[in-house]
């Protein structure tokens, strides 16, 4: 291709002259200057301020450039000290997020240090340390798959010992592990519904056909004959008769009631802790079968945490009412200024003080001649333990592999001439050998708990 010819005098009118060539020279140089002088007065008020912040101390002893560099690397390394102000006390989950990387598996001190983000700090626990000690000595891990042990303060939510094993993964945490199949632990929940609902009380008469631990659809026909068993309230918990609490189920209450007192109890729920707990679930179908497994808990699909069935016993012996539960008592800086401190929270009244009476007693006669007598036999001549009114809930059913079969107990004690009150929920999944039962760990753990306050 030829390139074209430019027209001479179009290009000399294009082309600046000399003294607008000059003009632009000075401004060129004009600007330097002035761009000079802006760095050099930035730089004087940064080191005035640097000058004033050492001399104030800063935020934490931090130096400035310090305090840049982590607002930086907080900014996008870490979004979550990004958006906190410890210029006032963070929330709960706030907590939880700065807590995240913590491992609060087996923990052996109340208090303890940690560092995020180049920060340290300090959390004191709620833990009674010499139970917890005591529990972790005492785990079978011969022959668990997993453990969980929780116990609370009712009165105030208060995580007192949390003690776990999990062969498989000994970074988890069992205790607020969800995967766990509640069994005949819901029948805490069928029991607070018929009884606030249908008016139950522990002396009602109630019958069945077949065995006690069976679920068949014939097992639920209301009928009655020769081979037909009788049978009060009170000892159909005790005893955790499945076809008994079928019928409420699948009878007395149906999908909604059995729904509504799930909720109530915190079933399909998020639990606001300091560590993330994923909810307890139960699903309810439109088959009244369905609505009988669940209400006796002959299915492997409700699911709860250890954690969450000593929530469910505090309110038994709280009136009814379930406190928001809290291991941490409060997050400290390094200043020594205190960023969170936990608070009481009530969640719900999950039912009538009159209702929750009702439940102490069923749960009282598991211990005394229920599915609880072995494991706390001879419990009315112990030093410790017959000062004490005591009340659980058993259960326990196979995986869906039956190589595992889980093993609960949740339950109370409370001082018969004291104040003093502890909430105990104990998971254990035994392997081909049944090791130590659900229920031994709670005797201990109530007997050791009050061993302070029986001298």
């Amino acid at each position: 291709m030829i390139p074209q010819k430019l027209n001479t005098e179009q290009t000399a009118l294009e082309r600046p002259g000399w003294r607008a060539y000059q003009d632009d020279l000075k401004w060129a140089a004009d600007k330097k200057r002035l761009i000079n002088k802006a760095i050099k007065l930035s730089t004087l008020v940064i080191v005035v301020l640097v000058s004033v912040y050492e001399i104030f101390g800063g935020l934490g002893g931090k130096s400035f450039s310090h305090l840049l560099g982590d607002y930086f690397s907080s900014s996008h390394d870490n979004p979550i000290h990004a958006r906190l102000n410890y210029d006032k006390l963070i929330d709960k989950s706030n907590a939880r997020d700065l807590l995240k990387s913590i491992s609060f598996v087996n923990l052996k001190n109340k208090s303890f240090d940690f560092f995020s983000d180049g920060r340290k700090f300090r959390i004191d626990t709620s833990l009674d340390i010499k139970l917890q000690e005591f529990l972790i000595k005492k785990l079978d891990l011969d022959n668990s798959r997993y453990i969980g042990i929780v116990c609370m303060d009712p009165k105030t939510g208060k995580v007192l010992s949390m003690v776990s094993f999990d062969k498989t993964d000994p970074s988890n945490n069992p205790c607020v592990d969800s995967r766990f199949p509640a069994a005949s632990i819901f029948k805490i929940v069928t029991a607070s519904a018929v009884v606030e609902k249908c008016g139950f009380q522990p002396g009602s008469k109630l019958s069945y056909n077949g065995r006690k631990h069976t679920l068949y659809k014939s097992q639920l026909k209301d009928r009655r004959n020769r081979y037909t068993n009788r049978i009060t309230f009170r000892d159909s918990f005790a005893q955790s008769v499945n076809p008994v609490f079928g019928k409420i189920g699948a009878h007395y209450l149906g999908k909604n009631t059995l729904e509504k007192y799930a909720e109530a109890f915190d079933f399909n729920k998020n639990i606001n802790f300091e560590i993330e707990i994923a909810p307890s679930f139960v699903d309810l179908s439109d088959e009244p079968y369905q609505w009988a497994e669940i209400a006796c808990g002959f299915n492997n699909k409700t699911k709860i945490s250890p954690l969450h069935g000593a929530m469910m016993a505090s309110a038994i012996i709280n009136q009814g009412s379930i406190m928001e539960p809290t291991v941490v008592d409060q997050i400290i800086d390094e200043k020594g200024k205190i960023i969170y401190r936990n608070r009481l929270v009530t969640i719900n009244q999950a039912i009538t003080p009159k209702a929750s009476n009702i439940l102490n007693q069923l749960m009282a006669t598991t211990i005394r001649s229920g599915t609880g007598k072995k494991a706390f036999r001879g419990y009315r001549k112990d030093k410790i333990l017959s000062k004490l009114n005591i009340g659980g809930k058993t259960g326990s059913i196979d995986n869906k592999s039956h190589d595992a079969r889980y093993d609960w107990f949740v339950g109370f004690a409370e001082q018969k001439d004291g104040p003093q009150k502890i909430a105990v929920s104990v998971i254990v999944a035994h392997e081909k050998y049944i090791g130590l039962r659900a229920s031994y760990y709670a005797r201990i753990a109530i007997k050791k708990y009050f061993l302070n306050y029986s001298r």
